[in-house]
């Protein structure tokens, strides 16, 4: 009989919320050897009937496997899970979100304890996992050769993507993203706030309102990135600044005339109009970013 690849090196996963359980089924889907814990004994113990072992203690779970995946709350859930437990000579992958600051942190004190250190950034959403083509991929960053020795088992939940030695960088990448779809939610919300109280079928206008942003944030994501590299916010400009600013109070009146709180998008109308005033119409949106950007 053929051995799997996933035998030789059993894993061990630390946390099983809605996240952790999902990575937990698809590694035992795979065959993999699996050792499992959870503040909750409750959520081992049905993982347990699915084919893992259910360690009784985080430290039991870490001394079980040599490679250990962490899928905690947060950062300091993590220091406290592995207070006083042995780290020596353990490749820590840790899936819990935190800042770039904290993964730097979390990865000199994983190396102050004799342990390897990758960081991790989801993003996905729970029934994204173990499911080919939904999408779901994890941002990895720290040590390139851990990456590399896990990375087919890293692999087996969701795509990886490896952004640099720096352990704060899958953290940053994951953050950055998670950012830009949140102000993305912001402007949907403003347009569904705007329709709300009038003959206007939400669901119909839904399409309209996807595709508008897909339209625009695809090459406008690609020409800020340009743009940003090359310093010069003149370049390939469109619309330049002081046109766009001159239509936002159109914007702002719109909303007070529909009942409907501007505060989703008047700090942005703001930044676009300080920018505006430091003599740059002929420039696109990429000033902004500038502004955002304070000293250290």
């Amino acid at each position: 009989m053929t051995q799997s690849p996933f035998e030789e090196t059993p894993a061990t996963l630390l946390g099983l919320g809605a996240m952790g359980t999902a990575l937990a089924r698809t590694w035992l889907a795979a065959g993999r050897p699996l050792t499992v814990w959870n503040r909750t004994p409750a959520r081992a113990e049905a993982l347990a009937a699915e084919g893992a072992k259910a360690a009784g203690s985080a430290a039991e779970a870490v001394a079980a496997s040599s490679l250990v995946l962490i899928c905690l709350l947060d950062d300091a859930s993590v220091g406290a899970t592995l207070d006083g437990v042995d780290l020596t000579g353990k490749d820590l992958v840790n899936l819990t979100t935190t800042t770039p600051a904290e993964a730097r942190a979390r990865a000199a004190w994983a190396e102050e304890r004799g342990a390897r250190y990758l960081d991790g950034g989801i993003m996905a959403v729970p029934p994204m996992i173990g499911v080919p083509g939904a999408g779901g991929y994890v941002f990895y960053s720290g040590s390139r050769e851990l990456f590399e020795r896990h990375r087919d088992t890293l692999a087996v939940p969701a795509g990886t993507t490896y952004v640099g030695e720096d352990p704060g960088f899958a953290a940053l990448h994951d953050v950055a993203l998670l950012s830009a779809m949140y102000g993305m939610f912001a402007g949907a919300a403003h347009a569904f706030a705007l329709i709300r109280r009038e003959d206007v079928d939400p669901v119909a206008f839904a399409p309209l309102l996807r595709d508008w942003i897909r339209a625009m944030a695809g090459p406008s994501v690609e020409q800020t990135a340009r743009q940003l590299v090359s310093g010069d916010y003149t370049d390939g400009v469109v619309s330049g600044l002081a046109m766009q600013v001159a239509g936002t109070p159109t914007f702002l009146r719109t909303a007070e005339q529909q009942g409907v709180s501007p505060e989703l998008i008047a700090p942005y109308f703001a930044l676009m109009r300080r920018r505006l005033d430091m003599g740059s119409g002929e420039e696109d949106l990429t000033g902004v970013v500038d502004l955002l950007v304070r000293e250290r």
